[in-house]
């Protein structure tokens, strides 16, 4: 009669092998995420700019911080330069997504709107031709933007939105409040699509400041509560005189207080009289 064979039960040995072989392949895959965040932090900060314009009579200032989470740093960007015209214009905007892929994607619709504003300074148009152009890339994904042109010689703005979060404003009197203009679809997802332009004029000593969702939206937020915490900080700091970076610094701040957890932008265009620096 055979005798049946039992399997050898594991010793101390196999186990402590088997062990090491999961820790090993843990720390791998961990410095290979790390590497990625790392990656993806970098990319993002080489494409914001290094210095922003200032006309007569404006300032202009902004404020990044990344995610909580390293694991979800993401697309948001701000930009500012000078148009063919003398014109300052301006972006801010949010990739959906997260990782190293989001922030090369960033870099790319960040390149495209400079490119685009070269042929024409009209914003509902520069958005129109970016957007065509992420079509036809076709990465899968998609990025909400504003875009702003501020004329210098009439101070008045221009503005266009792809489904990106609503501007705030205050003016010098105490007034302020959330831009409700029409939007249009996100960049990148349909060809063809028309963005409308709002204009309005920046009053002696008002503010326009744009910001992405990482702003205003968290798990103790909502949307609407950001903008409107905002908003009261944008008046107060108008009334105060307070510089565009000091603003820019305060705005950010409303971040702690939605608790978010995603990457986060501010641009902030001053109107001071006085010309004193951002």
């Amino acid at each position: 009669m055979t005798r049946r064979r039992h399997p050898r039960s594991a010793t101390a040995d196999d186990l402590l092998t088997a062990l090491g072989r999961l820790t090993d392949r843990a720390r791998k895959s961990a410095e290979s995420q790390k590497a990625r965040v790392e990656l993806a932090e970098a990319l993002q900060r080489s494409m914001l700019p290094s210095a922003l314009p200032s006309a007569p009579g404006l300032r202009v200032a902004a404020r990044y911080a990344p995610a909580r989470n390293g694991l979800d740093i993401g697309g948001d960007w701000y930009d500012a330069f000078l148009l063919p015209d003398g014109s300052i214009g301006c972006s801010i905007g949010d990739v959906q997504g997260h990782d190293v892929e989001a922030a090369a994607f960033m870099g790319q619709v960040r390149i495209g709107l400079r490119a685009v504003a070269t042929a024409t300074v009209d914003p509902g148009e520069i958005l129109s031709r970016a957007n065509d152009l992420l079509v036809s890339v076709d990465q899968g994904l998609f990025a909400t933007c504003s875009f702003l042109r501020y004329d210098p010689r009439t101070g008045v703005l221009e503005s266009a939105r792809a489904g990106h979060v609503p501007a705030v404003w205050a003016g010098s009197r105490g007034d302020c409040g959330v831009v409700e203009d029409e939007t249009g679809v996100p960049l990148g997802v349909l060809p063809g699509e028309v963005y409308p332009v709002a204009r309005r004029a920046l009053s002696d000593g008002g503010a326009f400041v744009m910001v992405t969702d990482g702003v205003v939206e968290g798990p103790s937020f909502s949307v609407e509560e950001g903008l409107d915490a905002v908003a009261t900080l944008v008046r107060e700091a108008v009334r105060g005189g307070l510089p565009a970076g000091e603003l820019a610094a305060r705005v950010m701040g409303v971040a702690a207080r939605t608790d978010h957890v995603d990457d986060a932008a501010v641009l902030v265009l001053l109107h001071d009289p006085r010309g004193e620096p951002a």
